[in-house]
């Protein structure tokens, strides 16, 4: 009896480990070799779209060194959509295609309205922003070619009381323009510097730019960011071939005789970003333009300080 019983134990015994062993890879032969692989993500035409909508507030408008308008309202939208993937974390090789518009209208802006006085009611000005380009990420610096096309609904020197304030002038009475841009930005640590060329094909003129700025991170949410930006222009609206005299801003001042190719500004601006969320950043900053010797005679002041604020959402 005790023999049958310790033969039965030593059968269980060995039956068990068979069927342990049994469940192991190396047990389950060619099969665990080429495992099912699991069913694959559905697949899309882009990895992902960055968006991004910007609505601000400035107490002066101005746009490569010329006044245009004051207390304007703007909101911006724009589309970035990854080409070409980039290699590492930098991003290095990835193409970007970009698409967006804007929005700006005064909300209210004295204006010459004869010797001496300036009238805060019946000045408009509005303009509408269409944009497109492409990015590529070099490493070194990103590089930029884009297209931008602006729409004026009361002519580029905006209107009183629904007449164009330069009547039929070449420049500063058209509806609308567009310009074909080159834009190169490079990363130096907290360093960023600016360049770019822009031709416009309604006047045929070019215009330069060229900028900076740093940022100070004084902490994970806030910073300070000054920056430096200055312009060259190349029969860009300066004004030379108006009838009479200055059209936008400074109604006294002959423009026949200004020069056609040189400096239009300086702008120097402390700006604060502080981050309220991951997807939202208010920005203020302070800022003073220098009208350099093409926006002289245009421009209602040689120095101005102005300042405006901007909420940021990205998506």
């Amino acid at each position: 009896m005790t023999s049958f019983i310790a033969k039965s134990v030593t059968v269980l015994a060995a039956c068990a480990a068979l069927n342990a062993s049994a469940d192991t890879p190396a047990a389950k032969g060619p099969a665990a070799k080429n495992p099912v692989p699991p069913p694959a993500e559905p697949g899309a035409l882009f990895d992902s779209i960055g968006a991004t909508f910007d609505a601000g507030y400035d107490s002066r408008y101005y746009f490569r060194g010329l006044w245009f308008a004051d207390n304007i309202m703007w909101s911006a939208f724009n589309l970035a959509v990854p080409i070409l993937g980039g290699s590492g974390e930098d991003g290095v090789g990835a193409l970007t295609w970009g698409i967006g518009g804007a929005y700006i209208n005064t909300a209210g802006t004295p204006y010459p309205n004869g010797p001496g006085n300036k009238s805060a009611s019946g000045f408009q000005y509005s303009e509408v922003d269409a944009i497109t380009n492409l990015t590529y990420n070099a490493g070194w610096a990103k590089l930029g070619m884009q297209y931008q096309y602006y729409f004026y609904p009361d002519n580029y020197g905006g209107s009183m009381n629904g007449l164009p304030n330069a009547g039929s002038d070449p420049e500063f009475a058209l509806k609308g323009a567009g310009e074909l841009g080159w834009t190169v930005t490079v990363p130096i640590k907290s360093f960023n510097l600016y360049a770019g060329y822009y031709y416009d094909f309604r006047v045929n003129g070019q215009y330069i730019s060229l900028g900076a700025d740093y940022t100070f991170a004084v902490n994970d949410w806030l910073s300070i960011v000054p920056s430096f930006a200055t312009g060259y222009g190349i029969d860009y609206y300066t004004g030379n071939g108006s009838a009479g005299t200055g059209l936008v801003g400074n109604a006294g001042q002959s423009l026949q005789n200004t020069p056609k190719t040189g400096f239009t500004h300086q702008l120097y601006t402390i700006a604060v970003p502080v981050k309220l969320t991951k997807a939202v950043t208010w920005t203020t900053y302070v800022a003073l333009n220098h009208s350099d010797k093409l926006r002289a005679a245009l421009n209602t002041t040689q120095n101005e300080f102005y300042w405006g604020t901007k909420l940021s959402f990205a998506f």
